[in-house]
Order: C-alpha cells, then sequence, then structure tokens
C-alpha cells in the first residue's frame, strides 16, 4: 500500500468534477491520496436530486452539511438535515437524501474505506461545463443499475405503481 506522504491540498474550486444523475460530485480526496482510508466528495444536489434508496456492502457513509436543506432516510428513520448536520450511516444500512427544496444543497461526503468515488467516476461525466446540471437520462440509470453491483451497492429500486 502506497501512502501519499506530501498531503493533499484542494483550495476552493478545486478538485476533478463529475455529473452524476444531475448533480455535482467534486473529488476532494481520494483513495490514492489517503491509503484507501477514506475519499472526500464535495456535492451540490440540485433541487429535486439526491440519490435513490440504496445499500453500502462495502464502506460507511458520513455526511456533513454546509449549504441548504437535504432530506435524508437512514434506515426508517427520516431526518430533515440542515447546515451543520453530521449524519452516518454504517455500511449495511439502507439510505437516501433528497433536496426537497428550491435551491441546490451543499454537503461533504465521505467514504471510509475509499472505493466508492470510482463508481461515481463511473456513472457519472466530467463536469467541463459547471455552469447547469444536465438532464438525467433513462440511459443514465440503466447505467447506475448495471455498474452499482461491482462496487457493493444495492440500489433499491422504487415500488411499482399498480
Amino acid at each position: 500500500m502506497t501512502v501519499n506522504l506530501s498531503g493533499v491540498v484542494q483550495q476552493p474550486g478545486q478538485g476533478s468534477s463529475y455529473w452524476v444523475l444531475g448533480d455535482l460530485y467534486t473529488f476532494k480526496a481520494l483513495g490514492e491520496d489517503t491509503g484507501q482510508t477514506y475519499a472526500l466528495v464535495e456535492i451540490i444536489v440540485q433541487p429535486q436530486g439526491g440519490t435513490p434508496p440504496h445499500i453500502h456492502s462495502h464502506e460507511n457513509e458520513s455526511f456533513y452539511i454546509q449549504e441548504g436543506e437535504l432530506e435524508f432516510q437512514l434506515g426508517e428513520e427520516i431526518v430533515v438535515a440542515t447546515p451543520g448536520t453530521f449524519l452516518h450511516s454504517p455500511k449495511g444500512q439502507l439510505h437516501r437524501f433528497t433536496n426537497t427544496t428550491t435551491q441546490p444543497t451543499k454537503l461533504l461526503c465521505w467514504v471510509t474505506p475509499a472505493g466508492l468515488e470510482k463508481f461515481f467516476m463511473e456513472i457519472g461525466v466530467p463536469a467541463v461545463e459547471i455552469t447547469h446540471s444536465p438532464a438525467v437520462s433513462p440511459a443514465d440509470i440503466e447505467k447506475v443499475m448495471a455498474t452499482a453491483p461491482k462496487y457493493g451497492l444495492e440500489i433499491i429500486p422504487p415500488p411499482s405503481q399498480g
């Protein structure tokens, strides 16, 4: 295992950015920077954006809300997270988050151990243009569903409308 002994410095606006299902993910620390101990991602969640319910089998996720508001589900609990709120979801716990407001929300997401950042990069699109979020297509959803198992991720589909 190689550890980066020079440390990591990311100034505001720095880091590789990807559009992931319409939300902007900027990678502040990757597994290769931290000896695979963690990855840190700054996420800007667009209004009505977020994640579907899902379960990780490899990593824990922790979240810190910086700006805006998100509705989080952790297991059976629903929490409205505002700036300064910290949430931790251990591997194996069903969780999701949704921006139910009309303003973008900014948060930090720690993934321990690292590795999930590779999933985000694989399903995302490099963000050359950061001014507006691209539309999410059915092909984007199919790519997420097909790629998730490779990373030990179980996406819970919405209940059938019937």
